[in-house]
C-alpha cells in the first residue's frame, strides 16, 4: 500500500488565550503545489504550526474533508469530520474518512487547538484520486515496435526517431472538467490544441518498466474549446529504448520501442462524461524533427522536418500511420507520486571563446546537469553541433575521455527565415564546458542559456560557516545532488553510466534530506528496491535493476534499510518501513544463510571503495595496510542493519521478531570481537580507521575499550594520514559523527577544512564546483573521474547540521517533533549560521564563539520542543535575551551535562548567550 502526504502551513497569531486568527501560509499536497492524480485511498494530512508567540503545542485538531467546496465551506465534513481529536500529532495524520473513490476531488480544511489558544479553520485545500482500478482504464497501449530506415535500432550506439502521436475529437458542450492521464514511455511531452500541458520534463520517472509503470494526470479543462480539438504527444526514448541496443545484453535490460497509454475524460456541465482513449483510431508519425534522441549520446533536430500544426485539429495527418496495439510493458501501473522533473534554475553563460575558425568553447562557470537553450539564426539546412564536457585539456578544447563512449552531442538543423530558438526535449548532460562549432556568425553568452534540470523538489537547508572552505563544499555538495536527482537518485550525470547504485546513497541520502526535501524521491526508490529484488532474497546494486549487478554484498543493498531508516527519522514515515519491511527482513535471512558462517559475513566485493591511494598516480590503493578486510566491512554492516531492524520490529510491534534480531545481534557482536579484536592493542584487524570506527560507532565494542579503540582511530589520522582522511565510501559514512561523537570535533574540522591531498577542499582547489569520484582523480587517470558523484561525501552534510549547526531529531520522537540542539565547537571555527525546513516547520541555529563568548539565536518550530545544549560551567552563565535563562519564558532548566547546560525550549525564537 502507497501513502500520500497532504500538508497544510497555518500560522496562528498572538491575538491571546481566545481563538486565535489563521492564515494559509502554503499549500502543499504530498509536498507539491496544486496535486492531482493520487492513487492511495489512505492519505496522510500533516499542518504545519507557526506562532510570534513561544511554546505553542497543539492540543487536539479536527480535519473536515468534503466532496465540494460548498460543503466544507459549510463545515459539512462528507468525506471525513474527525471531530475534535485530543492529539498533539501535526503530522502523518492518517485520512479515516469514507472510501475514497476513483476521480474523486477532496476539499479540506483543519483547525487545532493550543497551548496558547484555538486557531480558526485554515483555508481550504484539495486534492484529486487519480484512477484507483484496473477497470478504470479504457485506452490501450499504442505504439510502433519496429525502426525506420533513418533509425538503426540494434547497434551499440542505438538511434531512434521521436514517435510523434495525435487524435482529433470533437467537444460537443460545455466543458466542467477535462482530465488526461497519460504514460508515456519512455518520456513523454502532452499537447492539448497545440499547447504545451504541464512543465515537466523527462516525465514520468524512471522505473523497471516490467514492475510497475507510473502515469501522471493533469486538469486540461481550460485547453479544450467546445468544437474539434486535438491530443498531441511526442515520445522520446529515455530508459525505456534502452541506450545501447544489442549490447551486453546480460549486463544491460532493454524494454522495447516507445509505447503510449492516454485517456481524457471530459465532464461536461450537463453531468455527462465522455472520454477519449488511446488505440488504433490514433495518427503516428516518426518522421519528425526529432531524428534521435539518446541519454547517452544527445539529441538531433531537424528543424526542416517541422510539421506546424501538427498538434492541432486542422492538421492533414493523411500521410501519418496508425499505431499499433502493442504489448503493455508488463508493470503495475499506477500514478507517480514523486516530484516531476523540470527546469529548476537558467543559469547565465560565463563566456564563450573562439577555440579554432567555426568552434567556441562555452563556459557556465558551473558543472551541473541539464540542457543548453540556444538562440540562432542563419541559412536553411544549417547543422550547428553543441558538444559537451566537464572539465578541458590544456589547449582548451573538450576533455570527453572520462564520459567513455557517452557522445553527449546535440545538433540542431536551422529552418532558416529569422531567429530560431531551440533546447533539446529528450536528453540531458553533466556539464561544464559545451563545445559550439558551425554556428552561423559570431555566438555571444547572450546565445545561450544553461537550463538546471532535476526532480522539482524544495531546498530545505542553508549553511554558512566562518570557514570559506566549508561553504564552498556546501555550495559543491549542493550542485552536485541536484544534479543527480533524476526520478532516482544517479552516481553521475554525465558518462554512459547514471545509475542508481545503492551504495552512493547509504547514508548519502540522510544528508541530502538537509538540503533537499527528497522524502517521496526515496520512498519511490525503495520500491524501485524492493521491486529488483529476486524471488531468493537478493537485492542488487543497482535498482531499478537497469543493470544486473547482484553481487551480494552487504555494504551496497543494506542501503535498502538504511534509507528506510533516514525515511523514519527525518519525516516520521513510518509506512516506509511498513511497506518494506517483509522484503527487508527476506533479503537478511538470505544473506545469513547464504554467506554467513560462525556469525561472521564472508562476502563482500567492493571493500572500503576509493580509500585515497598511497600515490597520486594511483586509481585504488595497493597498500594492505590502508585497506579494510571484507568481512569486517559486511559483518560489522550486517550487524548495524540487524540493529535498524529491532528498531522497526518495534515500532511495528513486532516483539518476537525484535527479540530475534537482538539475539542474533549478540551472536554477531561476540564473533566479531572474536575474530577481529586484539585486546592487548585495542586495534580491529590492521588498524585502518575504518576497521576501528565501524565496531567503534555501531555499539561492538566493548565499553571498557571504547576510549582505546577510539585513541587508535585518531593517533592513525593524526601521525600517519597527517589530520587527512584515509577512509573509503563506506568508512567515509560515519568519520564526521564519529570522530565528533567521541570528543575530537577539532579534528574533524581539520579533515574538513583541508585543501591539500586527500580533501575535499582539494578538489576546490583545482577548480572544482562539484564533487569528485576520486579523492585524486586529476592525477590518477582522469579519464576514471566524474566530476560529478556525491559518493565521497559519506555522512558530511549530516555533520554541517548535526554537529556544527546542532540541529537533529530525537530519536525517541522522529520527524523533528523533539529537537536536539547541541552543536560543536570546534577551535578555529567562530560562526555557523544554518536552517531547516523540517516537516514540523524552519529550525534555525545561528552561533557566534569569539573570545570565550558564545552567542546563539536559535528558533524551534510551532507544535515542537528542543534539547538545547548550551557551553557553559553553570546554568547561572547562561542569558537568554539578557536574563536568566532559566527564568525566561518558554524555557526550563533540565541539568548540568558535561560542560553543557541543558535547558528544554518551547516553540518560538530565542537569543542566548552564555561566557566562561
Amino acid at each position: 500500500m502507497r501513502y500520500f502526504i497532504a500538508i497544510l502551513t497555518i500560522l496562528i497569531s498572538a491575538a491571546g488565550p481566545a481563538t486565535a486568527n489563521v492564515q494559509l501560509q502554503n499549500l502543499r499536497c504530498e509536498l507539491l503545489s496544486n496535486p492531482t492524480g493520487i492513487d492511495v485511498t489512505t492519505p496522510r494530512l500533516s499542518w504545519e504550526i507557526s506562532s510570534a508567540q513561544r511554546n505553542v503545542l497543539q492540543t487536539a485538531y479536527q480535519v473536515l474533508v468534503a466532496s465540494s467546496a460548498e460543503k466544507l465551506a459549510a463545515n459539512e465534513g462528507d468525506l471525513w469530520n474527525s471531530g475534535k481529536v485530543s492529539s498533539s500529532q501535526s503530522v502523518q495524520v492518517l485520512y479515516a474518512g469514507a472510501p475514497l473513490q476513483s476521480r474523486a476531488i477532496c476539499y479540506w480544511k483543519v483547525r487545532t487547538w493550543t497551548t496558547q489558544g484555538a486557531s480558526e479553520w485554515s483555508a481550504p485545500a484539495q486534492w484529486s484520486m487519480a484512477l484507483l482500478a484496473t477497470k478504470d482504464w479504457q485506452a490501450s497501449w499504442i505504439g510502433l515496435d519496429r525502426a525506420f530506415p533513418w533509425d538503426s535500432a540494434q547497434s551499440k550506439f542505438s538511434r531512434l526517431s521521436a514517435r510523434y502521436f495525435r487524435k482529433t475529437f470533437t467537444v460537443k458542450q460545455a466543458v466542467k472538467k477535462a482530465t488526461a492521464y497519460i504514460a508515456g514511455l519512455g518520456w513523454y511531452e502532452l499537447y492539448m490544441n497545440g499547447q504545451r500541458i504541464g512543465n515537466q520534463v523527462l516525465a514520468p520517472a524512471p522505473t523497471d518498466y516490467t514492475k510497475s509503470v507510473l502515469y501522471n494526470t493533469y486538469d486540461v479543462t481550460d485547453a479544450l474549446h467546445q468544437g474539434d480539438n486535438a491530443i498531441g504527444t511526442i515520445l522520446g526514448n529515455g530508459r525505456f529504448f534502452t541506450m545501447r541496443q544489442a549490447y551486453k545484453p546480460q549486463k544491460i535490460r532493454t524494454f522495447g520501442y516507445p509505447k503510449m497509454l492516454l485517456q481524457l475524460e471530459i465532464e461536461y456541465t450537463n453531468g455527462t462524461r465522455e472520454t477519449f482513449a488511446s488505440d488504433a483510431s490514433w495518427k503516428v508519425t516518426t518522421d519528425g524533427p526529432i531524428r534521435t534522441n539518446n541519454e547517452y549520446d544527445g539529441e538531433e533536430y531537424d528543424a526542416t522536418k517541422e510539421m506546424p500544426g501538427w498538434n492541432t485539429a486542422g492538421f492533414d495527418d493523411h500521410a501519418w500511420l496508425q499505431p499499433e496495439l502493442v504489448q503493455a510493458p508488463g508493470g503495475v501501473i499506477r500514478a507517480q507520486l514523486n516530484e516531476k522533473m523540470q527546469v529548476m534554475e537558467r543559469l547565465q553563460p560565463r563566456s564563450i571563446k573562439e577555440l579554432k575558425p567555426g568552434v567556441y568553447i562555452l563556459d557556465m562557470g558551473q558543472n551541473m546537469a541539464g540542457w543548453l537553450q540556444m538562440k540562432v539564426k542563419g541559412p536553411r539546412g544549417t547543422n550547428v553541433t553543441l558538444r559537451f564536457a566537464e572539465t578541458l585539456q590544456p589547449d582548451g578544447s573538450l576533455y570527453t575521455a572520462n564520459l567513455r563512449d557517452a557522445k553527449v552531442t546535440d545538433r540542431y538543423t536551422l529552418k532558416g527565415g529569422g531567429t530560431e530558438t531551440w533546447h533539446p526535449a529528450f536528453v540531458y548532460h553533466g556539464f561544464r564546458y559545451a563545445e559550439i562549432s558551425n554556428y552561423p556568425g559570431t555566438p555571444t553568452v547572450q546565445d545561450f542559456e544553461g537550463q538546471v534540470i532535476y526532480d522539482n523538489i524544495s531546498t530545505t537547508g542553508t549553511f554558512t560557516s566562518s570557514d570559506t572552505t566549508l561553504n564552498q563544499i556546501f555550495n559543491n555538495a549542493y550542485q552536485g545532488i541536484r544534479s543527480n536527482y533524476k526520478g532516482m537518485p544517479l552516481d553521475c550525470p554525465q558518462r554512459n553510466e547514471r545509475m542508481p547504485w545503492l551504495g552512493d546513497r547509504a547514508t548519502g541520502a540522510y544528508g541530502e534530506a538537509y538540503l533537499f526535501d527528497n522524502a517521496k524521491l526515496y520512498a519511490k526508490w525503495l520500491d524501485d528496491i524492493e521491486e529488483a529484488q529476486t524471488p531468493e532474497g537478493a537485492i542488487p546494486d543497482v535498482a531499478p535493476a537497469y543493470w544486473r549487478y547482484y553481487s551480494d554484498n552487504v555494504t551496497w543493498p543494506g542501503t535498502y534499510i538504511l534509507v528506510a531508516d533516514m525515511l523514519y527519522g527525518q519525516f516520521g514515515d513510518q509506512r516506509a518501513i511498513a511497506k518494506h519491511y517483509d522484503t527487508m527482513k527476506k533479503w537478511l535471512a538470505y544473506m545469513r544463510a547464504k554467506y554467513m558462517k560462525d556469525y561472521i559475513v564472508t562476502k563482500d566485493k567492493y571493500g572500503d571503495w576509493c580509500v585515497p591511494p598511497e600515490s597520486l598516480q594511483l586509481i585504488h590503493s595497493r597498500d594492505s595496510t590502508r585497506n579494510t578486510d571484507g568481512t569486517l566491512l559486511a559483518t560489522a554492516y550486517y550487524y548495524r542493519l540487524l540493529f535498524l531492524m529491532q528498531r522497526f520490529a518495534n515500532v511495528l510491534h513486532k516483539p518476537q521478531d525484535a527479540q530475534a534480531f537482538a539475539e542474533l545481534c549478540a551472536h554477531i557482536r561476540t564473533a566479531f570481537n572474536r575474530k577481529f579484536f586484539n585486546p592487548l592493542t585495542a586495534q580491529y584487524s590492521n588498524n585502518t580507521v575504518t576497521a576501528n570506527l565501524l565496531p567503534l560507532y555501531f555499539g561492538i565494542t566493548p565499553a571498557a575499550t571504547e576510549k582505546q579503540v577510539f585513541s587508535n582511530i585518531v593517533n592513525k589520522i593524526q601521525q600517519e594520514y597527517k589530520g587527512h582522511i584515509s577512509t573509503g565510501v563506506i568508512g567515509t559514512q560515519w568519520l564526521m559523527r564519529g570522530l565528533s561523537r567521541w570528543g575530537k570535533p577539532e579534528l574533524a574540522f581539520h579533515i574538513a577544512a583541508n585543501r591539500d591531498y586527500p580533501s575535499w577542499g582539494y578538489m576546490i582547489d583545482r577548480g572544482a564546483t562539484t564533487i569528485w569520484e576520486l579523492w585524486n582523480g586529476d592525477t590518477a587517470n582522469p579519464a576514471m573521474n566524474s566530476h560529478n558523484h556525491v559518493m565521497l561525501l559519506g555522512d558530511l552534510l549530516i555533520w554541517y547540521y548535526e554537529d556544527l549547526a546542532g540541529i537533529r531529531s530525537s530519536t525517541a520522537s522522529p520527524g523533528f517533533k523533539q529537537v536536539i540542539m547541541q552543536p560543536v565547537l570546534p577551535e578555529g571555527l567562530q560562526t555557523v549560521n544554518a536552517s531547516y525546513q523540517s516537516i514540523h516547520g524552519t529550525i534555525k541555529s545561528e552561533w557566534k564563539n569569539v573570545n570565550g563568548t558564545f552567542t546563539w539565536n536559535i528558533s524551534v518550530p510551532g507544535n515542537t520542543t528542543a534539547l538545547v545544549y548550551i557551553p557553559a560551567t553553570a546554568a547561572a552563565q547562561v542569558k537568554e535575551r539578557g536574563n536568566a535563562a532559566a527564568k525566561a519564558a518558554g524555557v526550563r532548566w533540565l541539568r548540568m551535562e558535561g560542560d553543557r547546560a541543558v535547558f528544554e525550549v518551547g516553540s518560538g525564537n530565542y537569543e542566548f548567550e552564555s561566557s566562561k
